[in-house]
């Protein structure tokens, strides 16, 4: 094989004796070329190794075939599963997906939008994280699409979440079928829309079951670990506050809980009940296992990953788009 390096359209066009917009048109596929020109310049091709120099093309295109993805926890099964959807989804397309893990730091993710600006890409995916917004660090108006946060931009940008309240309001409601009256609240303090409308769902459950949301029987925690749930729900058993079912706003605040009615000899599901949120492999591998509201991971992947691209390729209006995927209940050993 010919190892010549860095071969050039000119030079494929005068190897093949072709004009330099032929050889252009083979390559991308579009416009009018003969099969025998097509098969000549694909056989130079071929022979020399040619790849198209995909800088320059960006350039000419305005397009860099690539995304970022802005992830607050990449170690998290949730947000890594969807990230996953997301890079299968654009690499079929034919996208570079640059996936920068923020560790929930506003100062990284400032510099991850910086770097992703300077490589030009073509749009961005947030996962969760922070409610607000800010892209004071873009240079460049693109389309953004956010799972499971509403920021304050009204064009240009598309939200995939989940049904947030449904699953509130199914969790709820299955444990007062179960009997449970005083039921226990494991929620992240942030003020996020996904945990708003959870709680709401909740709330709503509770009145329709002819029972008061306690202020008393909701805990609010900085970080959304197993280890604080956990310390928490240990705290309040200590206390002697009466609970005979918990909610918890993600799996691992469950697992929490579980953890802490075993060390302190409350029997699951006899004496409390439990339920997540999320569905994610813990869930299911616990002893014993926990009933959770199950979101959709893959679908919500598909959904902002095509939301993103038809944002790129103009097939949608500049309006924000909010697109809401169903939840629903797996009921497991804990209920």
């Amino acid at each position: 094989m010919n190892q010549k390096k860095n071969l050039s359209m000119k030079e494929i066009a005068e190897l093949c004796n072709v004009s330099v917009a032929t050889v252009s048109r083979v390559i991308n596929q579009n416009g009018r070329f003969s099969k025998e020109t097509e098969e000549k310049v694909r056989a130079v091709i071929k022979e020399y190794g040619y790849k198209t120099n995909m800088v320059a093309k960006s350039l000419r295109m305005r397009q860099s075939k690539s995304i970022g993805v802005i992830v607050p926890d990449i170690k998290n099964e949730f947000f890594s599963s969807i990230v996953l959807e997301i890079e299968n989804f654009f690499f079929s397309e034919g996208y570079s997906v640059f996936i920068c893990n923020t560790n929930n730091e506003e100062e990284k993710e400032q510099e991850y939008l910086k770097s992703l600006d300077a490589k030009n890409v073509d749009g961005l995916i947030y996962i969760s994280g922070n409610e607000d917004l800010s892209l004071h660090s873009l240079h460049r108006n693109i389309p953004i699409v956010c799972i499971d946060r509403k920021p304050n931009i009204d064009e240009n940008i598309a939200i995939v979440e989940s049904d947030n309240y449904v699953g509130g309001y199914i969790a709820a409601e299955k444990l007062i079928n179960e009997g449970c009256k005083n039921i226990l609240l494991i929620r992240s303090r942030k003020d996020l829309s996904t945990i708003r409308l959870r709680y709401k769902g909740y709330a709503d459950a509770l009145k329709k079951g002819n029972l008061k949301v306690r202020d008393e029987l909701i805990i609010d925690l900085t970080y959304t670990t197993f280890e604080e749930a956990k310390v928490a729900v240990d705290k309040f058993i200590k206390e002697g506050i009466t609970f005979d079912g918990v909610f918890a706003t993600n799996d691992w605040l469950a697992l929490g809980a579980l953890i802490a009615m075993r060390e302190n000899n409350i029997s699951v599901p006899q004496d409390v009940k439990i339920i997540g949120f999320d569905n994610i492999s813990i869930s299911k591998y616990s002893y014993p296992s926990i009933t959770t509201i199950d979101q959709n991971k893959k679908k919500l992947g598909e959904e902002a990953a095509n939301a993103l691209l038809n944002f790129i390729n103009k097939e949608e209006t500049r309006a924000k788009l909010d697109i809401v995927i169903p939840v629903k209940l797996i009921e497991r050993e804990t209920t």
